[in-house]
């Protein structure tokens, strides 16, 4: 009975070693970026967690001295059409297929299936000339489209799957009341369904707003161009050395998703969990 007790307290301990571990792994970079934008030099080699001298220099040049603030915007913009057309066709799609029945259904889920195994960046050159030949290279709507076609696959698969588990007897019953397919839709499945959409609405948030591959790809005028490129710049030419003026910008950055978890944390965290019993 020792022995066990023991093991037991041995085991805890490993594990609670383990998450200290993780947590500090986790937690150090980003105490270490934060404290590297208050400080007062440019130089990334003088860096530190906690600076001497602290100071808000860095965030005020990052407006003063550099489109930051137009970059910002060009992401906010591409960031928030791509959460509201990607929630709000990845949802129609999703009644579509959990609810009703038409030929080609199997099919069109398969081919949904598929698509989810290959990246998106498989298919940069080939949306690149698709882009080239209509016109919509150097475009954030042209930006939009291709984050929206990229996820909706992702998004379909997963919200199909929540709402397969919301009783038909719902639906039946409203529809035997004289209300219409679209009113079934919008006034029952789309409040029942909020955590799962709420989960979808901020996934599809963040991926274009830390996207990079895409933007560098698509866009090349400076006044479109998008905050990953633009704090790429920062601290890949040569000529220059602006680290804390990089991490300034990578500290403003995280400031809308942090804001977005917070907020929607109880419908996230009810969304995880639906979809982990019910995928």
């Amino acid at each position: 009975m020792k022995m066990a007790g023991v093991r037991r307290g041995l085991r805890l301990g490993i594990i609670h070693l383990e998450l200290v571990l993780v947590a500090v792994a986790v937690i150090y970079p980003l105490v270490w970026i934060v404290g590297s934008s208050f400080g007062p030099t440019k130089g990334l080699a003088n860096a530190s967690p906690i600076p001497s001298g602290a100071t808000l220099k860095n965030y005020r040049e990052l407006f003063a001295d550099t489109d930051y603030g137009r970059w910002y915007l060009n992401s906010l913009c591409v960031a928030t059409a791509n959460m509201v057309l990607s929630t709000a066709l990845s949802a129609f799609n999703a009644y579509v297929f959990s609810r009703m029945r038409f030929r080609g259904k199997r099919a069109g889920l398969l081919v949904m299936m598929v698509l989810q195994v290959f990246p998106s960046f498989l298919t940069a050159i080939a949306v690149y000339m698709l882009f080239l030949n209509f016109g919509m290279l150097d475009s954030l709507i042209g930006l939009v489209v291709v984050s929206v076609a990229a996820q909706l696959p992702y998004n379909t698969w997963l919200l199909k799957g929540y709402l397969d588990n919301i009783p038909m007897s719902f639906d039946e019953a409203a529809l035997i009341d004289g209300a219409t397919r679209f009113q079934v839709f919008r006034k029952i499945i789309l409040p029942l369904a909020r955590p799962m959409l709420t989960f979808v609405a901020v996934t599809q948030f963040a991926v274009p707003w830390m996207d990079f591959v895409l933007p560098q790809l698509l866009i090349s005028s400076p006044e479109k161009k998008t905050i990953a490129i633009g704090l790429f710049e920062m601290v890949s030419d040569q000529t220059r050395n602006d680290f804390t003026l990089f991490a300034a910008g990578a500290v403003l950055v995280a400031v809308p998703i942090t804001v977005l978890y917070i907020v929607l944390q109880r419908y996230l965290i009810a969304g995880l969990t639906i979809g982990g019993e019910k995928g």
